[in-house]
């Protein structure tokens, strides 16, 4: 069986939607419109600053919980038993 490679367009690159003129404008407006709502409330998000940070920290907490399993089981087994309570109390 023979295959006939040559029928194949081999660098036919589609571009997508973000490499279009169409993506450029909505950027340049997207930055525009960004830039004017900045400058035009940036007095009235100041006062909100310190409210953003306290509502940060238990946000963090809720969604970076995961990363160090949770508040089930550290170790809670008869190696812990009888040793130090610091994490690198195994190390020796």
């Amino acid at each position: 069986m023979t295959h006939d490679h040559a029928s194949h367009p081999q660098n036919v690159q589609t571009s997508g939607f973000w490499r279009s003129r169409y993506a450029i404008g909505l950027l340049v407006f997207g930055a525009v419109a960004g830039y004017f709502l900045w400058t035009e409330h940036r007095a009235h998000l100041a006062q909100w600053w310190p409210y953003a940070f306290l509502l940060a920290c238990p946000l963090m907490h809720v969604f970076m919980h995961k990363g160090h399993g949770g508040h089930g089981g550290h170790g809670g087994g008869s190696r812990a038993t009888g040793q130090g309570t610091g994490q690198n109390s195994d190390r020796g």
